[in-house]
């Protein structure tokens, strides 16, 4: 095999990672955006906070019914055809957003950017399994994940910056365009493998030869869906997924603005550089915990593991101490909460693909993602159903104690992903 062909192989690959990072990016950035422009939003449209509310929830249904469909699509039609066609649904949906002269069509936008922007991941993750090796395959996850940090910073502070000189509704118009100019580079520079383009695979340059579990590349859909959902080992991580980030996109996502206003009587601004350690900590320990798993740990199971025990002992420690806690022990609090149940979703994504061959990647990856994102929905709900039973105070907020008990089934659910971990297969250099 010639030498300057496998480099060929090596250096483009990054071009494919660097253009679906990109679109990861403005995955991110559509998930978080509605919180920045709430305010402009309920003014143009008159409209209440409930309502706003669902507008703001209807990406998450959208993203978690699709992720199964997500997965067949991407092993049968192809995971460059799914992200591209899904980017033009979500680009065209952002312009109308921009553009809705009322709430109906909002929510038809709002619509769009979710079944679009659904379709994104687990495609990129399929591309990305066929052009990096199997020992590299945590770090690119991490190296992917932690760059949705970078969509939340662009989705808070540079939409922020843009909605103050532009309007909320240019801004829309303005990711839209970014979105179509992703959908240009993708269609022309993107490759589902490396054979696409006459190029050795990746196992050919790893091994000199095709190192498959499955050389025989039959697996029919409904095939490999029945048998990811009958393998025992996929629900350990399955019902984790669930726990981990119905606490991440329940707490994190939602509740822990309110938590430091009410209990610290914290602004908004002071709130929102708080709420930053969530970005960096996916930006930065996504890759690391993808290099502790390979390098450190040798383990998948290890560094489950490890972080959801830390996560426990965070939410023990923030159950004891609700309030009156130093500045700074809050700064490493949430930056130490996002590595551990933001930043391990990595070890998730690598387990699931890793217990399956990877014909069926795509099928394995989409349905396990359903779990988070149905916990996030499901969280949301659940918490602040358990303030609403203890009652807000005079004020308007909630007491410490209405967040002392949401801490608690956090600190319980916690202690269910940490006992699913022991039962998961360990698939490091399976």
């Amino acid at each position: 095999m010639e030498e300057k062909l496998i480099q060929k192989v090596l250096s483009y690959r990054w071009v494919i990672f660097g253009i679906l990072a990109f679109g990861y990016i403005l995955v991110y950035f559509h998930r978080v955006s509605m919180s920045v422009v709430a305010a402009d939003i309920t003014k143009d449209f008159k409209t209440t906070g409930s309502v706003l509310g669902l507008l703001g929830s209807i990406y998450f249904y959208c993203y978690a019914a699709m992720q199964f469909p997500a997965g067949l699509l991407s092993d049968s039609v192809g995971p460059r055809k799914t992200v591209t066609y899904s980017l033009l649904l979500a680009a065209v949906g952002s312009v109308l957003f921009g553009m809705a002269p009322g709430i109906k069509t909002a929510f038809a936008a709002r619509i769009m950017v979710g079944l679009g922007a659904s379709l994104v991941f687990i495609p990129t993750m399929k591309i990305l399994s066929q052009w990096f090796k199997h020992s590299e395959f945590a770090l690119m996850a991490g190296l992917l994940n932690g760059l949705g940090g970078v969509g939340i910073l662009a989705g808070t502070w540079i939409l922020g910056m843009l909605a103050t000189w532009a309007g909320w509704r240019f801004s829309f118009g303005i990711i839209g365009g970014c979105t179509l100019l992703m959908i240009v580079l993708a269609w022309l520079w993107v490759r589902d493998r490396p054979a696409d383009k006459g190029w050795p695979s990746i196992a050919q340059i790893e091994y000199g030869r095709d190192k498959s579990e499955n050389q025989s590349n039959s697996i029919g859909l409904w095939s490999g869906a029945k048998r990811v959902i009958s393998e025992r080992y996929f629900w350990p991580v399955a019902i984790w997924f669930f726990f981990d980030c119905g606490i991440f996109f329940g707490f994190g996502g939602l509740w822990s603005g309110p938590y430091l206003a009410h209990s610290y009587g914290m602004s908004k601004g002071q709130v929102g550089v708080i709420l930053s350690m969530l970005a960096w900590g996916m930006i930065i320990g996504s890759p690391l915990l993808g290099l502790l798993s390979e390098k450190v740990l040798k383990s998948r199971k290890k560094t489950f593991m490890l972080c959801t025990s830390l996560l426990a002992v965070l939410f023990l420690f923030l159950y004891l101490f609700p309030a009156n806690l130093p500045l700074w022990i809050l700064y490493v609090w949430f930056f130490m909460f996002s590595v551990c149940s933001s930043s391990i979703v990595i070890m998730a994504f690598t387990t699931t693909k890793e217990l399956f061959p990877i014909e069926i990647a795509g099928t394995s990856v989409g349905t396990v993602n359903f779990f988070p994102f149905f916990g996030g929905a499901v969280f949301q709900w659940l918490l602040g159903w358990v303030l609403d039973t203890v009652g807000k105070t005079a004020s308007g907020g909630y007491p410490i104690k209405a967040y002392s008990a949401v801490l608690l089934i956090l600190f319980i659910s916690s202690l269910i992903s940490l006992g699913c971990t022991f039962f998961m297969k360990e698939t490091y250099r399976l």
